[in-house]
């Protein structure tokens, strides 16, 4: 055997099934595992080694974000003060209304918060801490059927992702549900080997979690996970179906009863469900966050659905196969989809017709099958999509190109020279090559590929694409000469390939990693052509004069973004609305505004966000207030319920982070939920529950309420303005025989 095949031994051939279980009696329900392979001496160093590289490159300079997404940052800082809070995921400690998302990342951030106080490092170390153990029980998933070559190449390839890096620095779902979700493969892969009922029903209750973090996209899996169980794990079939009905009813259960408490519990007792119309948890479930982000119909959202073959709003970008690789998204996770494809074809031949129980196969589908499932959606969803979803995928990239890459280079292996004795069929005698030409041809399709996406950025690092094409192509004729040349040059053309394979997405991972992100879409990498990039979505945070990246027709300085009316700056029309612009001007139902009175990023009220942030203020990110506004709201705060109101939760969430002290977000996220409606409003004010009123801020779109507008109206009309360092403020303690 050549000495560079030991790097890459364990598991049998491909195609051969998997040891049966040890006897057991009919009614055991958990037979013992099968022994796996003892580990080479070099396997524990070399995960240590990874896990410590990455913890650096998702805590390094952490808290350069300050509060990342001010839009759950001040969920967290509401549940890290009221337990309420923290059991419903509100926006603010009063209970007005909650985030549009269940709320279990909020509780992990909301623990760290309560134990070490309210800091960036308190919010975001969590969601780094998330990243490396779901590169942690990758590699243990991949590991136990595929061999630690292949379970430290999957957990590398998730670790320098560059959506990756960019989600496990970042205070958003994505980061507990991916962990959620590749324990669930972890508990399934272990269910296979053993038909162990305690495993399936695991994977189910996993799965549910990840439904109380990110609602439906944690199902996606659900039938690749359940399809690959009833295939091949180890028992009879009636067996089988039993396990999954219990693993099922354990998902029901797991994800459900946050469900029930919210349905039952009466609306007059708990936060309005931000994100819906009818205060439903249900309605948003399955409309907002379900089947609206598949047909695009999402009452209250902003921008319009996605068009088959074309562009949607400024949100969803174009739908079709080639979705993931297009200019906004193919730097995020596109860098080893191609590879991750090919091996995954080329795992499933070499496997061909084995055992039902065969676990190389089983293995294939099982993350081919999350590939797919998750890609296909997101690809063809009509409903608002955002780049940084694609770290869904990531898990499933690494678990490919592990698998496939090790699976074909244990096949490499010398071709008979002249004369030697014929060993077997002589398809079997030229699987060797194809294998070894296989290998090569990826590495090749995959420079190539990082050649295209670099040169997306041709301004960043130009030397860096030539090099990676150079490297890849050098690797891959190494790789084809190998089978004739010294078994030297087989770690040669080994490290070659990696390093070229990867220097793409790790330089991409270690730009996020050096680059502040704030805002409510987030992208990894340096700006692209046709894309966001660079902070909160915009390169350099905020859309430049002209035209914006990814907003084809417009941006700032009366430029207008498409699907909205109107559009930018500077006295530009206001989208949904007449008039507008900076320097005093009102927008109609958004009495006051934000920067000199005007609005940011054609967005009524708008204001200005926080400098380097996601741009869109008070929609996209939160504002930060100055000192003198901040003193004025923290003024006899005990006094009220909510120290200020405005429209919108991003809007909210930077007063409420700046003063400590609850905010109500006036129509939820968009500011187009009904909550609070113009009579409940009333009520509050003649109550002396509300001091302020913050003019600025949300956006009516899509058929949601006009609630927010009313409020803002009724203030115009009732209440005197005041103006603290550019921002429009009313005193509801005034006058409140209005009321």
């Amino acid at each position: 055997m050549d000495r560079s095949d030991t790097l890459l031994t364990t598991p049998p051939e491909p195609g051969a099934a998997a040891p049966p279980p040890p006897a057991t009696r009919p009614e055991d329900e958990h037979p013992p595992p099968a022994t796996a392979p003892r580990s080479p001496a070099w396997a524990r160093p070399a995960l240590v080694v990874l896990l410590l590289a990455t913890g650096l490159l998702y805590v390094w300079g952490l808290g350069a974000s300050g509060w990342a997404n001010s839009f759950y940052a001040a969920a967290v800082q509401a549940g890290s003060v009221s337990w309420k809070a923290f059991l419903y995921g509100s926006s603010d400690a009063a209970n007005s209304i909650t985030v549009d998302k269940t709320p279990a990342s909020l509780w992990l951030m909301a623990l760290s918060v309560r134990v070490f106080g309210l800091n960036s490092w308190a919010l975001l170390v969590p969601q780094a801490l998330c990243g490396v153990a779901s590169v942690g029980v990758l590699y243990a998933t991949v590991k136990r059927w595929y061999g630690p070559a292949a379970g430290l190449i999957a957990g590398a390839v998730l670790a320098v992702t560059p959506v990756a890096t960019l989600m496990f620095r970042f205070n958003n779902p994505d980061a507990l549900l991916i962990l959620l979700l590749v324990a669930g493969a972890y508990a399934t892969v272990r269910a296979v080997e053993t038909a162990g009922t305690r495993w399936i029903v695991l994977a189910g209750v996993l799965v549910g979690f990840g439904f109380l973090t990110k609602m439906l996209q944690a199902f996606l899996v659900v039938p690749v996970f359940a399809g690959v169980y009833l295939l091949a794990a180890p028992t009879g079939l009636w067996r089988r179906v039993r396990q999954l009905l219990l693993a099922g009813l354990a998902l029901v259960v797991s994800a459900g009863w946050w469900v029930a408490i919210v349905e039952l519990v009466p609306a007059s007792a708990r936060p309005y469900v931000g994100g819906s119309q009818g205060n439903s948890i249900l309605e948003l479930t399955l409309g907002y966050n379900g089947l609206g982000r598949i047909t695009g119909d999402e009452v209250g959202s902003v921008g319009g659905g996605g068009r088959p073959g074309g562009g949607g709003g400024p949100f969803e970008g174009q739908t079709g196969l080639l979705r993931m690789f297009g200019g906004e998204v193919g730097g995020q996770i596109s860098w080893l989809l191609p590879a991750a494809l090919i091996l995954l074809v080329a795992g499933l031949l070499l496997a061909g017709r084995a055992a039902r129980t065969d676990r190389t196969r089983a293995g294939l589908l099982l993350w081919g099958g999350w590939l797919l499932v998750t890609g296909l959606i997101f690809s063809f969803m009509s409903g608002i999509f955002h780049a940084y979803y694609t770290v869904a995928l990531a898990p499933a990239v690494g678990a490919l190109v592990g698998i496939g890459g090790t699976l074909l280079w244990r096949q490499r292996r010398p071709l008979p020279e002249p004369g030697d004795a014929p060993a077997g069929p002589r398809w079997q005698r030229w699987r060797p090559l194809a294998a070894t030409v296989t290998l090569a041809g990826t590495l090749v399709v995959t420079v190539w590929w990082a050649w295209v996406l670099l040169g997306r950025s041709p301004d960043w690092y130009p030397w860096l694409r030539t090099a990676v094409l150079v490297a890849g192509l050098v690797g891959a004729a190494l790789l084809l000469l190998g089978t004739r040349l010294s078994r030297r040059l087989a770690p040669v053309a080994l490290g070659l390939a990696a390093a070229a394979a990867l220097a793409g997405p790790a330089a991409y991972a270690a730009q996020t990693a050096a680059t502040p992100h704030t805002g409510s879409i987030p992208s990894a990498g340096p700006a692209v052509a046709g894309g966001f990039g660079g902070r909160g979505g915009f390169p350099g945070g905020r859309p430049p004069g002209g035209q914006a990246q990814g907003f084809p027709d417009g941006g700032r300085n009366g430029g207008q973004f498409p699907g909205f009316p109107g559009g930018g700056q500077d006295g530009s029309q206001t989208p949904g609305s007449t008039g507008g612009g900076q320097n005093g001007a009102q927008v109609p139902g958004f009495p006051g505004g934000g920067r000199n009175g005007g609005q940011q990023f054609g967005f009524p009220g708008g204001g200005q966000g926080r400098e380097g942030g996601g741009g869109m203020g008070g929609l996209l990110d939160a504002r930060e207030p100055s000192a003198a506004l901040r003193e004025l709201l923290e003024r006899d705060s005990d006094t009220y319920t909510w120290v200020a109101a405005t429209v919108g939760s991003n809007n909210a969430s930077g007063y409420q982070l700046a003063t400590g002290e609850p905010v109500m977000p006036i129509g939820g996220f968009n500011g187009s939920d009904p909550s609070p409606t113009l009579a409940q409003f009333q009520r509050h004010v003649a109550d002396g529950q509300i001091h302020y009123f913050i003019g600025g801020g949300g956006f009516r779109a899509n058929g949601g309420s006009s609630a927010a507008q009313e409020i803002a109206a009724w203030v115009a009309e009732t209440f005197t303005a005041q103006t603290v360092d550019g921002v429009t403020v009313y005193d509801l303690s005034t006058g409140r025989e209005a009321a």
